[in-house]
């Protein structure tokens, strides 16, 4: 039986092309089996689904906000676009990284020559180990990547299931643990309400200063802002208790302009482009198409949404 799908509030060329790969047809909401959502927010998002709709597929792999307006519900599945952007991600994250390590920022805005000043405080990954707080699908993206320039990875998941190529994989209830044996963190994790502001002033003097040369740790957020205290960074970034942060996810969100952080030289600032627009939409297509045969086969969807732990 042809597989009916409706997409809303619009398609593009590598959807169809998704579709007819898949061999489902677009269809209206009223007749379709399934909703694929490319909507970045619930913005016109319907009101009231029909009842013939057993699965909704969103374009976001953050769905809290998702959550606690209730609009997902239990009476059909759910599934995210979790694991969908995790390479462009992970390689934004670790392009933060070295950019606080080499003080681009600094350097950038200095207007003058400051190789005796800086020479000796520029960082080279290579030796360095980074904590990466949330060790799931973009997570996993970046040990290679981190692996490459010579640095080594602690993983910090919820269940301490063991990670490939991470040299040690802790629980979350390790964090401080794992954050004091790091040189550097990423986040990566989900915005729940047991991760909002995981990372205050005592995880900040956790990462603190490099035992071998004194020098103070780098802190990268491209998960959610809400993970970290602001505040707390803030301070932590002008008393010297870390070195630097790469930030692309800010709370709140955009970053206001009259912010502080916008004018230290030891913050590198993106505005949420960890995803490219123009690789999104390709990527978004390829896990469509994947759960559209998955679904069609009556097998498991690829990142369905779990009520009970909000992603």
């Amino acid at each position: 039986m042809t597989l009916k799908v409706a997409v809303l509030p619009t398609s593009n060329t590598y959807l169809d092309n998704a579709l007819q790969s898949a061999g489902a047809v677009v269809t209206a909401l009223d007749d379709a089996q399934a909703l694929v959502w490319t909507g970045s927010d619930q913005t016109g998002f319907p009101q009231d689904l029909p009842s013939t709709i057993e699965w909704v597929q969103l374009k976001s792999a953050g769905v809290r906000p998702w959550i606690e307006s209730g609009r997902i519900d239990s009476q059909r599945t759910w599934t995210s676009a979790v694991g969908a952007y995790s390479a462009d991600v992970a390689e934004h994250a670790v392009a933060l990284l070295l950019g606080c390590l080499r003080q681009f920022a600094l350097h950038a805005r200095a207007g003058s020559w400051l190789k005796e000043q800086t020479w000796g405080t520029v960082r080279s990954l290579r030796g360095r180990t980074v904590a990466i707080v949330g060790a799931g699908s973009i997570g996993r993206s970046m040990i290679p990547l981190l692996t490459a320039h010579g640095a080594t990875v602690i993983a910090i998941n919820r269940s301490g299931r063991e990670v490939d190529g991470a040299v040690r994989t802790v629980t979350s209830r390790e964090l401080d643990e794992a954050l004091a044996a790091a040189d550097d963190a990423i986040l990566a994790g989900a915005s729940t309400d047991e991760t909002q502001h995981l990372i205050g002033a005592a995880q900040l003097a956790a990462l603190g200063a490099d035992p071998r040369d004194g020098s103070p740790g780098v802190l990268v957020n491209i998960a959610r802002g809400d993970l970290v205290d602001t505040a707390a960074l803030t301070d932590a970034l002008r008393r010297g208790i870390i070195g630097g942060a790469g930030l692309d996810v800010f709370d709140p969100e955009p970053l206001p302009s009259q912010d502080p952080l916008w004018g230290m030289d030891n913050v590198l600032i993106t505005p949420h482009v960890a995803n490219p627009r123009n690789r999104m939409l390709e990527n978004f297509a390829c896990l469509v198409e994947e759960n559209l045969r998955r679904f069609a086969s009556g097998t498991t969807l690829k990142a369905e949404i779990d009520l009970n732990r909000s992603y």
